[in-house]
């Protein structure tokens, strides 16, 4: 049987579970290319299709598998754009949605400071990649960003000039370095913004503004990268749907 290497004491389907999804994490498979059938899947790891449609229903259930009516399973490519005017209201002056232009400030190795190793899992002071960008809409900063990126997975992004790559960084990590942003958790805070980003966002000191901290992790759950979003008060807008 080929090896499952996660803890034995789960069942068996959970087990196949957490192997595939470090698989995907691995890239044996590419977001949106199909996974094997059941059967083959049943056959490599001469496991029953009971266990195995189990482990593939948990993986449909959490979004990182989407099944195809008669095409097969397929690797879910999840769209983040949208989370960007799900907490922020971005139109040109005629009232049309925009999406800000991207300009990247800065991007250097550092040590990770105490909350960017825990966030992202790793030790104090572990070799980081930071990058600070700011959202431009009509010429005028509406976000701020600061990232922060483990620098061993992500070591390539200094040898290139992310300015010249287009305005979204998830699909230069899945480009340049292998790295693919399968999920992320957000947080919405608020807070009266400091020098430094009342500067990148000319605004006056202390003038409140709108914080999204996200943690974009792979497929296997492994943190990928922190963010801190921190955005004009007055762009804010917050829709929810409640059933």
């Amino acid at each position: 049987m080929n090896s499952l290497s996660s803890d034995v004491r789960l069942p068996l389907y959970q087990r196949l579970r957490d192997h595939l999804a470090q698989q995907i994490a691995n890239n044996r498979w590419r977001p949106g290319e199909a996974i094997p059938t059941e059967a083959a899947l049943s056959a490599e790891y001469q496991l029953s299709t009971g266990t195995v449609r189990k482990a593939v229903d948990a993986l449909v259930s959490e979004g990182i598998l989407e099944r195809q009516q008669g095409r097969g399973t397929f690797i879910r490519r999840p769209q983040f754009q949208s989370s960007l005017f799900r907490f922020f209201r971005f139109q040109t002056a005629a009232g049309e949605r925009q999406v800000p232009e991207s300009r990247i400030l800065s991007i250097e190795p550092v040590t990770a400071p105490s909350a960017v190793a825990q966030a992202l899992g790793l030790p104090l002071e572990a070799p980081v990649i930071r990058i600070v960008r700011v959202r431009l809409l009509e010429v005028q900063p509406v976000l701020a960003e600061e990232i922060w990126l483990p620098r061993s997975r992500f070591q390539a992004l200094l040898e290139i000039d992310l300015n010249r790559q287009g305005p979204l960084l998830y699909p230069i990590y899945e480009e340049v370095c292998g790295q693919v942003v399968a999920y992320a958790e957000e947080t919405l805070t608020a807070e009266s913004v400091n020098h430094l980003h009342a500067r990148l966002l000319q605004v006056p000191v202390n003038s409140p503004v709108v914080v999204i901290e996200r943690l974009a992790r792979d497929y296997a759950g492994t943190p990928l990268e922190w963010r801190r979003s921190r955005g004009h008060a007055e762009h804010f807008r917050y829709s929810v749907d409640i059933r």
